[in-house]
């Protein structure tokens, strides 16, 4: 069963809270356990990467800068040198602010107005929080652009500062953050608009909230947890059929290459034997020699789809009226598991009245789905098209979000920008057919599909950069993508 955290609005978590604190909850309790969280978070960071022990905090005025104070307390324990430069006068600061900051003092923490690093070699955010909306402006501005000019690290405490915690959106200026360790739960801002470009890596920590209250929560969405999710099993005498049998049509003589990349991730993902049928006179010299390869013939494929497990329909197939003709007939009589991409998402826009097999899997990116929706792609049109389809969907995006009818939609946070290349949705709609072909439900292998396609992406940008990788590449790292699943 695929599992996660809730993520909510920056308002559920604010109701969440007050409930808590109404119910006899201690709002310094939470903030001595968020702390002891957040520097847990700093002390790492600044150990893994090996440098000095000097923290920075950009302290607003309400209970997110209580936490950063209170961090620093407990970084000041462990022989830190820590600094705070106070983006408000005290007197406009919460009073459990107020109490951190001196307490901070007490233990020999400094505070000045002055924007300097002085020597520093991490900052942390502490100047707003989830409840953040507008613009940032003033000394807050100027601090939040600041801090992006001196290089260094910033660790955002909840949510980057100047970040919508609901929308993503940016107002003004918002923390570029390295890491952001949010505090109970992810807020939908992160996922949302500009978040994802601002969070950096994110990082959990519980702050105290009781169970019964976390169960209460109305969540937006779930974030994948990785150990939620499990390989197709493998039986050691099974023959290939058996490993799964997908049935692909996809490339034409002008795009073969969307064919080979689909193509190979059917067998990278596990399935034993893929048929491509394409358009006549696409070229094979592009295939692996392990892809059966054929004209696209409606009879033979009616044949073959006796003994086969999946389809995989739509890359590289162009969008002449043929083509649309050509999917018009095959879809509707298509009656195993199928997995539908690119061109065939085209056709299918324009035809929305095209009946789908269950346990269908669509792959549309944000302008493609925008084109199946008649207008933009958000969580809730993509969860009405999914119920109404009795579909799964991948939006394929920046994270990756996946929709199943009667679930909350599951946000993948992995992947890399260099991802952002020709062929890397190829890639996926034929990890996804090779998944749904071992017997794997569409959720399941959507879920799977596409943590190991992000898994692999940011294991080919780290080995080859952002810039230099390729869809391929992508490919040739599968196999360390699969590996700690297989633990």
């Amino acid at each position: 069963m695929i599992q996660g955290p809730k993520i909510v609005t920056s308002d559920e978590m604010q109701r969440i809270e007050s409930l808590s604190i109404a119910g006899g909850s201690s709002a310094a309790a939470f903030m001595d356990k968020a702390a002891e969280g957040i520097a847990e978070a700093v002390s790492h960071f600044i150990e893994t990467h090996h440098l000095p022990k000097r923290v920075l905090i950009l302290a607003g005025k309400g209970n997110k800068a209580g936490d950063a104070y209170t961090a620093g307390s407990l970084l000041l324990s462990r022989h830190y040198a820590v600094q705070a430069t106070a983006i408000f006068p005290l007197k406009e600061c919460s009073p459990l602010c107020r109490v951190r900051h001196d307490q901070f003092l007490k233990l020999g923490g400094k505070v000045t107005s002055n924007l300097d690093t002085q020597g520093c070699s991490l900052i942390l955010d502490g100047i707003f929080g989830t409840g953040f909306k507008g613009k940032a402006e003033g000394l807050a501005a100027k601090a939040i652009e600041w801090s992006h000019e001196t290089g260094l690290p910033i660790l955002a405490i909840d949510i980057p500062s100047g970040l919508n915690g609901s929308t993503g959106e940016v107002g003004s200026v918002a923390i570029y953050a390295t890491v952001t360790v949010y505090l109970g739960l992810p807020k939908l801002g992160f996922f949302m608009g500009k978040g994802w470009d601002h969070v950096g890596e994110l990082i959990g920590v519980d702050f105290g909230l009781p169970v019964k209250f976390n169960k209460q929560v109305q969540e937006k969405a779930l974030l994948l947890d990785p150990s939620s999710l499990k390989l197709p099993p493998i039986r050691r005498s099974r023959h290939k059929y058996e490993a799964g049998y997908v049935l692909a049509v996809a490339g034409s003589p002008q795009m073969p290459g969307a064919a080979a990349l689909a193509t190979a991730g059917v067998l990278h993902s596990g399935a034993g034997i893929i048929r491509l049928f394409s358009l006549p006179k696409a070229p094979s010299d592009h295939l692996l020699a392990e892809v059966i390869h054929e004209d696209y013939d409606l009879k033979r494929i009616q044949e073959e789809s006796k003994r086969a497990a999946a389809f995989l329909v739509g890359p590289g197939l162009g969008r002449t009226p043929a083509v649309g003709k050509l999917l018009k007939t095959l879809l509707a009589l298509i009656r195993l598991p199928l997995v539908l991409d690119a061109d065939a998402l085209y056709f299918l826009a324009k035809n929305p009245s095209w009946k789908l097999p269950k346990q269908s899997i669509l792959t549309p990116h944000h302008g493609e789905m925008q084109k199946l929706l008649n207008r933009a792609p958000t969580l809730e049109t993509c969860q009405a098209y999914v119920e109404k389809k009795k579909v799964t969907l991948v939006l394929k995006g920046a994270p990756s979000i996946v929709f199943h009818p009667g679930k909350k939609p599951l946000i993948i946070p992995h992947g890399d920008p260099g991802m952002a290349t020709a062929g890397s949705g190829d890639v996926l709609t034929g990890i996804l057919a090779g998944l749904l072909a071992q017997k794997m439900e569409p959720l399941e292998a959507a879920a799977l599909g596409v943590y190991l396609h992000a898994i692999a992406g940011e294991l080919a940008a780290n080995k080859l950069t952002s810039y230099c990788m390729i869809a391929s590449d992508i490919l040739e790292s599968l196999p360390e993508a699969f590996e700690p699943l297989l633990e």
